[in-house]
């Protein structure tokens, strides 16, 4: 159950608007979006149930949607991250496909070659190193869909 940050009446997690006072839902500073309950303006958190009160800052409520993990983004990326699959994980689909495609043509090419074209699949792999310690470091701070990240 979602509520609206402005007169924590209930909200539809799909709506765009709070039918009830007609703000744009996610913005509003009064009231928590997760329990209704009222909220000091500054608070980066919900002094009730401790939901996080500053969606707004990234331009996108996230109702109903599921936060991904830092740790399990950043692991995916030091060891699978060749293959872009920290990325599928955290929705930056347009990366992804590039990091598995670069990645796996390198590999076939590296067949081919004898391995003299080595070079693009271990540069992809530092590529997906590089990826996942910024994770990691919190430079990157939300999914594909401008969900904050957990830790």
């Amino acid at each position: 159950m979602a509520y609206c940050k402005n007169c924590a009446n209930a909200l539809d997690p799909l709506a765009a608007v709070c039918m009830s006072c007609g703000f744009a839902a996610g913005t509003g500073q009064r009231y928590c979006a997760n329990c209704g309950r009222e909220t000091p303006v500054e608070a980066a958190i919900c002094t009730n149930c401790g939901f996080p009160t500053q969606a707004v800052a990234y331009n996108m409520p996230y109702y109903g949607q599921e936060q991904k993990s830092k740790m399990a983004a950043g692991l995916l990326g030091i060891f699978l991250g060749s293959y872009g699959v920290h990325n599928f994980y955290l929705g930056f689909k347009q990366r992804a496909v590039l990091q598995l495609s670069l990645s796996l043509g390198g590999l076939l090419l590296s067949i081919i070659t004898c391995g003299i074209t080595a070079f693009l699949p271990a540069a992809i792999g530092v590529w997906g190193l590089i990826e996942g310690i910024m994770i990691l470091s919190g430079s990157v701070a939300v999914d594909g869909n401008g969900v904050p990240l957990k830790d």
